[in-house]
């Protein structure tokens, strides 16, 4: 039943894989090679080789030197700082993960600080991300705890912790207020404690709320990480080489293509282990189905 479960979910993804591809090389053969409009519109893109590349061109430069007269492939630089970002990003859940499932427990536990402080989450994912990163990166250095110097990559970590803990703090709350009320009322009458009941009862009927919060949360670190990296202009990390690799977008189109392949191999691999607890975690459990 996994293998078959694991099959069919690659099978999907390559499917989706080549779909993106026929559609991107159909829009080149029939798409203007200027842009158009639509409706009076301008929204039609350029299907020229300039906007659009073939997917072919930006596979192939992967093996080509990053620039003329280097030793150096593209393929390693893009892996370097993919590796890079992944390390940021994981740094980045592992604290929007406790910060959230510890936000989760305390409103579960108090009704009071629920109703006083859900909004207040609600209202912070409205603050524009790319507008924060500077100030973050400000009060950081300013920071000093003993011999404690903050690095300039924490910056961009915590960045992707504030995208990160949101769903997963309202995917474990709804969780924990999932268990039944007959099992809840069965531990009240076992004059079991509130930790008990949470740890026995409450967390385990919250793992089919949680783990696609959990996914939600990878996502959204990575994206805080990339969109720190842009802003900042954090050396080492994939979103650098976006930036450096946008310059070079007229001369050498396909390159740019190169650092948004690595980004979105990013986005995969952390949901890619995320997607490791939902197989150890959701065995044998009824899924989620409604949103």
């Amino acid at each position: 039943m996994l293998m078959r479960r694991i099959a069919y979910r690659s099978s999907m993804f390559v499917l989706a894989i080549a779909l993106v591809v026929a559609l991107w090389e159909g829009y080149k053969v029939v798409g203007p090679q200027d842009g158009g409009k639509l409706f009076g519109v301008s929204i039609l893109p350029r299907a020229n080789n300039t906007a659009m590349p073939h997917v072919w061109t930006m596979l192939s430069r992967y093996g080509r030197p990053e620039v003329r007269g280097s030793d150096t492939k593209i393929w390693s630089v893009v892996l370097s700082g993919t590796l890079f970002s992944l390390r940021l990003s994981l740094v980045g859940f592992f604290l929007g993960t406790t910060i959230g499932v510890g936000l989760a427990v305390l409103m579960s536990r108090f009704k009071v600080v629920q109703r006083g402080l859900l909004p207040y989450l609600v209202m912070s994912q409205t603050v524009p991300l790319i507008a924060l990163a500077p100030l973050v990166v400000s009060w950081g250095g300013k920071l000093e705890i003993g011999s404690f110097i903050w690095p300039r990559w924490l910056s961009a970590s915590i960045l992707g912790t504030f995208l990160a803990f949101f769903p997963i703090a309202v995917g474990t709350l709804r969780g924990l207020a999932s268990a039944p009320a007959a099992a809840v009322e069965l531990m009240d009458s076992y004059a079991a404690s509130w930790r008990q009941t949470l740890f026995k009862l409450r967390f385990p009927a919250a793992v089919p709320f949680m783990v696609p919060a959990f996914k939600l949360g990878a996502s959204g670190a990575v994206v805080g990480v990339v969109v720190a990296e842009i802003s900042t202009g954090l050396k080492g990390g994939i979103g650098r080489l976006i930036i450096e690799y946008a310059r070079e977008a007229t001369g050498d189109p396909a390159k740019v293509f190169t650092a948004v392949f690595g980004a979105a191999a990013l986005g995969i691999t952390m949901s890619g282990l995320v997607a490791l607890s939902d197989v150890l975690l959701m065995r044998n459990r009824p899924k989620e189905t409604s949103a």
